[in-house]
């Protein structure tokens, strides 16, 4: 296949979707940064976003059907993710959290990456045995392929990326078909771990966080903090937004974290509602195409894949609003390809590679 065809088959509204996310991003790391006067995330933004379209290109170019027959391979990279979420927790913290290889001026998020062999190895696994999903006995592996990578992430502790990974599991398992009551003694058993968890093994800034959100009383100097300043940046923006490079609550500090966990914020403050509405329709366009390769594809492995991916973006999405407009308490994830953050772009047009050669193959 020559170089034109290759690319004629490349599915462009979803490529031009997360262009138009990752430029959303760009305009308000930028703003974020003039009262700073510090434009070092800029720069480091445009850069990664560089190489994170060069890594699709070149990922698209690897036929997929080489991937679902090499399980080898696929265990190998799983193995490699889980050293390194091993090998991060001997890092030094940043914000309390052991999440980071640093790299000179870069840092590196293992737990991306680790994303990219669950969704590789959890398709493999549902795929060869999607006739015999309805043994629980497969449900049970599959937990088992899931639980060591969610357990390491725990003890960074970083929960955010705890829960986006069982969403992954969970989503994965309701595509291949599991048996309701399955389901449900699986969702009984996460009720009743989390119970426990938050009795015996969370930290105690993250009891406040969950507190903090069912109370009734407020703190608005403490655990109420973000939250609060987050609805007031919201709130500010209107319908048409305060203007770009114009939103005080982020750029004069008041909003925290403006430029991952709570850009969703300082966006809403300069853009207002018609800003969030084109951030939201590009996600909705995003995941309109991903689903719609996934269902016509005619492979199990590429079905399964795509959703995954889907609904890692869609978790940490959902998430990551709900806690900037208060409806969930504040775990610490940023928005998916918005938010400033090189693993997670590259980790996103990364899938987009193996997407546009599964839709080239397949088309």
């Amino acid at each position: 296949m020559n170089l034109l065809n290759h690319f004629k088959k490349f599915d462009w509204i979803v490529f031009f979707s997360m262009i138009g996310l990752a430029i959303f991003g760009l305009i308000s790391i930028y703003s974020s940064s003039i009262v700073e006067g510090d434009f070092t995330s800029f720069y480091k933004q445009i850069g990664f976003l560089g190489i994170s379209i060069i890594a699709m290109i070149i990922v698209s170019f690897y036929d997929y059907r080489k991937l679902r027959e090499n399980p080898a391979f696929i265990i190998l990279c799983y193995i490699i993710c889980i050293g390194l979420l091993i090998g991060v927790l001997f890092m030094p913290s940043i914000r309390g959290i052991a999440s980071w290889y640093k790299i000179g001026p870069f840092s590196f998020d293992p737990v991306e990456f680790t994303k990219i062999a669950l969704f590789l190895l959890l398709a493999k696994f549902f795929s060869k045995r999607h006739r015999e999903i309805y043994h629980f006995k497969n449900v049970i592996f599959s937990g088992l392929y899931v639980s060591i990578p969610c357990i390491l992430v725990f003890l960074q502790p970083d929960f955010g990326d705890l829960v986006v990974l069982l969403c992954i599991w969970f989503g994965m398992l309701l595509v291949s078909g599991i048996r309701k009551k399955h389901f449900f003694i699986l969702v009984m058993s996460f009720i009743i771990m989390f119970a426990f968890s938050f009795a015996f093994l969370m930290k105690d800034y993250q009891r406040e966080r969950i507190l903090s959100f069912v109370s009734t009383e407020s703190d608005d100097l403490g655990s109420e903090w973000n939250k609060n300043q987050a609805q007031i940046a919201i709130g500010s923006g209107g319908l048409l937004g305060k203007g770009i490079f114009n939103g005080s609550q982020a750029q004069y500090g008041f909003l925290p974290e403006p430029k991952t966990d709570f850009i969703f914020s300082a966006i809403a403050e300069e853009t207002g509602f018609i800003g969030i509405l084109i951030l939201a329709l590009l996600y909705m366009l995003l995941f309109y195409r991903i689903l719609k390769v996934s269902i016509n594809s005619r492979s199990n492995f590429a079905r399964l894949f795509l959703s995954g991916w889907a609904i890692s973006i869609f978790t940490q999405m959902f998430i990551n609003i709900s806690m900037n407009l208060g409806l969930l308490p504040v775990v610490g994830l940023p928005l998916p390809l918005v938010s400033y953050g090189g693993t997670n772009l590259l980790f996103n047009f990364i899938a987009l590679g193996i997407m546009q050669n599964i839709k080239i193959i397949e088309s």
